[in-house]
């Protein structure tokens, strides 16, 4: 990580699971549980691009816990270039062990969910409550639009294209946002971590960010599952699928939205997970 750059997608380092971590510490002043935010795998993202309008809101009540997860922005790449669910949830434990957070509130957004999901399941007196937002986690045939996503090279007509699949709203596709997203994703490094992590054919990593069925079943945690009604990356039945699986969970499902519910509905988004958690704060030890 270079210090001298200047720019709000920066927090602070800490080690964790032995790699530098670029980490995003809010609302420290608050007690309580902390809550974790994963974000998820598009080109050039950071945890500040994906959450930059929730940390805020989120932290003015809880401590908020963004990091950039190994490979991604501006955290450290291993030199193998070896990346799957198993070593990017040890690096997610890894921020927790090195922030001294003995149980958190997870938050996963897409890719970030499905690993927010695992670490519930093979960790789960680490999590006390889980958000999955157009999440992974179980099996499903790769969409076109996730394809796109995973297989894209670098040029600002294809960030451009990406920014469609991702929104609904289509007035947040300003030139200048295509801008920002392409940069961001040329610079050093980036590129070439992101196309070491999901190498055509692509099915297999939807499948290797999948948790086993059962111990999907056997998760015992109140989750939250949201997702946009027009997500044309992760599909809704997949959120579908999760809510049936999951003994403890609601879904709310966002008309009119696409993958980006963090951004094309934040503050409903915000507010919709701050009572999640708020309800967990005010019950009694063992019901939360």
């Amino acid at each position: 990580m270079n210090a001298a750059v200047e720019s709000p997608e920066i927090g602070r380092e800490i080690t964790a699971a032995g790699y530098r971590t670029n980490v995003h510490d809010l609302g420290r002043e608050h007690g309580g549980i902390p809550v974790v935010l994963i974000h998820g795998s598009g080109p050039g993202v950071t945890a500040w691009a994906n959450w930059r309008l929730i940390m805020p809101e989120l932290a003015s009540q809880r401590r908020v816990i963004a990091p950039d997860m190994l490979g991604f922005g501006y955290s450290e790449r291993p030199e193998d270039q070896i990346y799957n669910r198993e070593r990017w949830v040890k690096h997610a434990v890894g921020v927790l062990d090195e922030l001294g957070l003995e149980r958190v509130d997870l938050v996963g957004n897409s890719f970030g969910g499905g690993l927010a999901l695992a670490l519930a399941i093979e960790h789960p007196q680490r999590v006390r409550r889980l958000v999955l937002m157009g999440s992974v986690g179980v099996k499903f045939p790769i969409t076109k639009g996730l394809d796109e996503v995973w297989g894209y090279e670098p040029s600002l007509e294809a960030m451009g294209r990406l920014m469609d699949v991702f929104a609904f709203n289509k007035g947040l596709l300003t030139e200048e946002l295509a801008e920002m997203r392409y940069q961001a994703s040329i610079r050093p490094g980036f590129q070439e971590s992101f196309a070491a992590m999901f190498p055509a054919p692509r099915q297999r990593w939807v499948d290797n960010l999948a948790s086993n069925e059962d111990d999907i079943r056997a998760l015992s945690h109140e989750t939250l599952i949201v997702h946009g009604r027009e997500d044309e990356v992760i599909p809704l039945e997949a959120s579908l699928k999760l809510a049936e699986l999951i003994d403890r969970a609601q879904l709310h499902v966002f008309g009119r939205c696409g993958h980006w519910t963090q951004i094309e509905h934040a503050d409903r988004f915000a507010r919709l997970v701050n009572n999640f958690l708020t309800e967990a704060d005010q019950a009694p030890a063992g019901a939360q």
